[in-house]
């Protein structure tokens, strides 16, 4: 276990400097040829969806899902969902999508990434494969990732385990610390947002944190309800694509592209525009609706990659909405709000969103703002979307799992 945690910070890292390094990347190429995303991103977007059913079918969209599949049949996971195989190419994948500029973000491959490195040292120490292994890879891997021990643990209880028993606890708790110890040894003592000092009066809280609350438990539970139903729509209305899942994700790319060369600021996972957006600059009204929109495109696609990053920075831009609502209150700290509260509403994880946003800001001020936002963004997306995000995403896999287990 203490090996596999170690692997896993070690290859959160790496995958972490490949995306950074892609998305600059990116970035420079667009700023020399401004139209070469019209070009690019499309192509890019049908050619990875093509090599993704063609190769390695379980390495599509977020991972989180495939994850939580995999804790319901953790022996027969191992040889599809959590294989080293299907994480090699998730993680390839994932950066050859940020070098097309799609909106993604690499926490969700990290997730299944962890998984199916803890998995393959159970396989090679001929340990029993449980699900508290796989919980315990995809908890280490958010921690990793984030360089947030805490969220790692309560993203655990929240997302991946139905029933967390306690002695699950020591496991996931011990291979975060691990694997959060190797990334903050080599990576440094780093705040992911950027340190928010910044403090809220008691009416302040009372003013701000409901409207986030409400409008980010809205936005957010519209975008989770379009995710889960976005391929039924389509085959109702346009049954075309049903059988072109390339020919979709062409249409899928040209909507990034298009948006992305339009503003300017939508590329990618969304990290530089949301910190400076937490920092006080004053981004454009319609940088939430345009991340919004490229990163509900990307994920419809098919594409392998994550929706953290992104539906944090699509919080910043509902932040930098709300701020002049409240001109005399904290810019910063009413943008976490919006942050949290959007991401609750598009994840449905509390206790998980207000923990990234602390840790990852160093708001520790905040905590109590950042969770009345959350609960009620959590309630009012649930009236929005009854299922949660990564449950309903995670069905298919489940149903794979019992055919492969009927086929042998």
């Amino acid at each position: 276990m203490g090996l596999g945690a170690i692997t896993i910070g070690l290859a959160a890292l790496l995958f972490a400097r490949l995306a950074d390094e892609a998305s600059t990347f990116f970035d420079r190429a667009v700023h020399a040829i401004w139209w070469l995303p019209l070009i690019v991103t499309p192509a890019g977007f049908a050619g990875i969806v093509w090599m993704t059913r063609t190769l390695v079918p379980e390495a599509a969209g977020s991972g989180i899902p495939q994850v939580i599949a995999s804790t319901h049949d953790p022996r027969r996971s191992l040889r599809k969902l959590i294989s080293l195989r299907t994480a090699a190419f998730k993680g390839v994948f994932t950066v050859v999508a940020l070098l097309c500029g799609a909106s993604v973000g690499r926490e969700g491959p990290t997730v299944q990434i962890s998984a199916a490195i803890l998995g393959w040292y159970t396989r090679l120490f001929r340990a029993p494969i449980r699900a508290s292994m796989i919980i315990a890879g995809g908890a280490a891997g958010v921690a990793a990732a984030f360089n947030t021990p805490l969220a790692g643990v309560t993203f655990a209880i929240e997302e991946l385990a139905d029933a967390y028993e306690q002695r699950v606890a020591l496991l996931v708790m011990t291979t975060i610390l691990i694997a959060g110890i190797v990334s903050l040894g080599l990576a440094g003592d780093y705040v992911y947002f950027g340190a928010v000092g910044e403090h809220m009066s008691f009416g302040a809280v009372l003013r701000v944190a409901p409207v986030a609350g409400v409008l980010g438990g809205l936005t957010g539970g519209l975008f989770a309800r379009a995710m889960l139903n976005i391929a039924r729509t389509r085959d109702r209305w346009i049954p075309w694509f049903g059988g072109r899942p390339v020919a979709w994700a062409v249409v899928c790319g040209m909507v990034v592209a298009a948006l992305g060369v339009v503003t300017g600021l939508t590329w990618g996972t969304g990290y530089s525009a949301a910190h400076a957006i937490i920092d006080g600059t004053h981004a454009p009204y319609w940088f939430g609706p345009a991340k919004f929109a490229t990163t509900l495109a990307t994920a419809a696609s098919g594409l392998p990659g994550g929706i953290f990053a992104p539906s944090l920075a699509t919080g910043a831009g509902l932040g930098a909405l709300l701020r002049p609502m409240f001109p005399g209150d904290p810019g910063g700290a009413v943008v976490l709000l919006g942050m949290v509260a959007y991401f609750t509403g598009v994840v449905r994880a509390p206790l998980t969103a207000v923990i990234i946003i602390v840790e990852a800001t160093a708001s520790r001020g905040l905590i109590l703002p950042l969770f009345l936002s959350a609960l009620i963004a959590h309630s009012v997306s649930a009236l929005v979307c009854k299922e949660r995000l990564y449950h309903g995403l995670a069905r298919p896999w489940r149903a794979a799992l019992g055919d492969v287990g009927r086929a042998t």
